[in-house]
């Protein structure tokens, strides 16, 4: 029999309540996906700031509509729901997946350590060294009824959804078997590293709205695990990956030279080591 998991939700709250008025937690014990569902919600008109728990995902989702299945406790899943006005939506995933690696792993492991480094595989997964996956970011907005659909300064009702890999789970038909957190503390479950992380996101999500993307170019570079290395793009090109723009871009260096891709234009993937999906 499967163990209760103890999200002490009143604490979460009480941690990011002052920052988002009208702020609330749920913990479903099965849904389809949670980002779905608040999607769902948004589209009737209810966009209060949510962080909804979801501890089993029938559909969980993943980039690129890859489903992300996951036994109850053996990943973190959860969607962070709020209103947001950025200057600019360009570069959010890799603000998240600064501010959630950060907060997993805040001291990079020194050269030659045998802690693997949480790193960044842009445009929004976490890997461990080694191109072992640990972590997957999908992000979506909705304009608030009634707004204009084609007004990007409008404020957007956007659902942060993330799943990370806490326990060990079956790498079948994968080339490069997934990574989990427990590999880094054999003490961390679902709800330990939800609290480490959801304070961070909050307040950087709210700082990326002020500021864009371009003040955390350097914390992603200290973590970026493409760089300098040579990449396949999905229109059958090849070249050297060179980093980020300050809008969020991914670098690469090709025969053309140097470009500044979108995830909406391409696929990336290591030309050394394929990805699992």
């Amino acid at each position: 029999m499967t163990q209760p998991i103890h999200w002490n939700a009143e604490a979460l709250w009480e941690a990011i309540a002052p920052q988002l008025p009208g702020f609330t937690v749920e913990v479903l014990p099965t849904i389809d996906s949670s980002n779905t569902e608040l999607m769902r919600r948004a589209r009737d008109g209810l966009t209060e700031p949510v962080l909804l728990i979801a501890e089993q995902q029938t559909q969980g989702r993943g980039r690129l509509g890859r489903n992300w299945v996951s036994g109850v406790g053996d990943s973190l899943m959860f969607s962070l729901g709020l209103p947001l006005a950025p200057r600019d939506w360009s570069g959010l995933s890799l603000a998240v997946g600064v501010s959630v690696a950060e907060s997993l792993q805040p001291q990079l492991p020194a050269v030659g350590s045998s802690t693997p480094k949480i790193g960044i595989k842009w445009p929004n997964d976490l890997w461990l060294e080694g191109d072992r996956k640990l972590a997957g970011i999908l992000i979506e907005t909705a304009s608030f009824v009634g707004a204009q659909q084609h007004d990007m300064t409008a404020p957007r009702y956007v659902v942060i959804g993330i799943g990370i890999n806490v326990r060990p789970r079956p790498g079948d038909g994968m080339r490069t078997a997934p990574a989990c957190l427990q590999e880094l503390d054999a003490a961390l479950d679902a709800p330990t590293a939800l609290a480490c992380i959801l304070p961070k996101l909050v307040a950087e999500v709210q700082s990326f709205a002020r500021h864009g993307f371009a003040p955390l170019m350097q914390r992603f570079a200290q973590r970026d695990l493409l760089a300098g290395r040579e990449v396949n793009l999905s229109d059958g090109s090849t070249g050297m990956a060179e980093g980020v723009a300050a809008d969020g871009g991914f670098l690469v260096r090709t025969a053309a030279g140097l470009q500044a891709v979108t995830s909406s234009e391409i696929s990336v993937r290591p030309a050394s080591s394929p990805l699992q999906a």
